[in-house]
């Protein structure tokens, strides 16, 4: 399946004009870490930093709940600590989600100007 992929792409690279197949090559799919990246970069940028920013103190804020959930000897204390580090933990899930369907919605954008490249370089050798 993958062999197929690659020579459909050889086969459009060669289809297309030299400008074409550079702006081919940069749609070209990302790692993880390259995705992640990406988040940080552009017009939403400044609010994946601070989301990033309250997710590594929700987590933090987990931890203490956490160790202090450990400790406690009341019934009373081992709710309210509980529910503390069940609401940042629902935080940090939330902000995570959130992260995780802008990193899917950026590969259907991209897959979306492929497909755009695509049929543009066809419809016009299809005017030849």
């Amino acid at each position: 399946m993958k062999k197929d992929l690659e020579d459909i792409d050889k086969l459009i690279k060669e289809a297309l004009t030299e400008e074409e197949a550079a702006f081919y090559d940069e749609l070209e799919e990302l790692n993880l870490l390259g995705k992640v990246g990406e988040l940080h970069k552009g017009k939403l940028g400044w609010l994946v930093v601070l989301m990033t920013i309250v997710q590594v103190i929700a987590f933090g804020f987990f931890v203490y709940c956490l160790v202090q959930f450990l400790s406690a000897e009341e019934t009373n204390a081992l709710i309210k600590w509980a529910s503390g580090g069940f609401l940042s933990i629902m935080i940090s899930s939330f902000l995570k989600l959130f992260g995780w369907l802008q990193m899917d919605k950026r590969d259907l954008i991209r897959e979306m100007k492929r497909l755009e490249l695509q049929v543009s370089s066809l419809s016009a050798k299809l005017k030849q």
